[in-house]
């Protein structure tokens, strides 16, 4: 695998590797088609550092769509969560939202599953750990669910959005459903026929913890798909 550039200078190179594409544009080098799923990206960027610590580009629209990522952004969050919590699987039916995601304290295992009905890859998961060390991001298109889970202390969760927030359009999808089957890190527990937390915990023994809401979403097969 190569990358070519200089130091003002970055040509774009791509690499096909079965279904994913490599690209380096710019200041990022993205990866996509992550885990084989259509429109999933990971994304790195370039990081600046020296001993007074380091710069980087979080964002920078022109990278992202010289490598075809042409979404527009309209809305900015941040969440704080402690660690066990599992916010998810979460998406708008109506007015659905791509988003950006990226950690800036801690680390989280992130995760997106496929609900686009004419996907060659509907059901299928992927999941990455975004951390503040290794400074990922993850796009995920509209058309998904979202959901994530916090391994460190805290960890504080920025998320661009591609449409707004808008109440009374939520859905969801269970966390743990079995025909799913995302394989989430450190934690420990017995499916029970729902969404309900109540047993599992991560390997250190701290509860795993999902708001009331999230532990009423039901299965694949009895949600919302777009």
């Amino acid at each position: 695998m190569k990358w070519t550039g200089t130091h003002n200078i970055c040509v774009p190179v791509c690499i096909i590797i079965t279904q994913k594409e490599i690209c380096k544009m710019g200041q990022i080098k993205v990866e996509k088609n992550a885990g084989g799923i259509k429109g999933l990206c990971v994304i790195e960027p370039t990081v600046h550092g020296d001993a007074r610590g380091y710069f980087m580009e979080t964002y920078n629209q022109k990278d992202m769509e010289e490598a075809g990522l042409t979404m527009q952004f309209v809305q900015d969050n941040q969440s704080c969560s402690t660690k066990g919590v599992l916010r998810g699987l979460h998406f708008q039916k109506e007015f659905p939202q791509g988003k950006l995601v990226r950690v800036v304290k801690g680390s989280v295992f992130d995760v997106a599953v496929d609900l686009r009905s004419d996907s060659e890859t509907y059901g299928k998961w992927f999941g990455v750990e975004l951390t503040e060390e290794n400074k990922k991001q993850f796009y995920i298109p509209e058309g998904f669910a979202h959901g994530f889970l916090v391994l460190s202390e805290i960890a504080e969760f920025c998320y661009k959005c591609t449409d707004f927030y808008h109440p009374g359009d939520e859905g969801g999808l269970a966390w743990n459903d079995p025909e799913i089957g995302v394989e989430w890190p450190q934690l420990v527990g017995e499916y029970k026929g729902n969404a309900s937390a109540e047993g599992y915990h991560l390997e250190d023994g701290t509860a795993l913890n999902l708001s009331d809401k999230d532990q009423l979403w039901v299965g694949l097969k009895d949600t919302f798909h777009f």
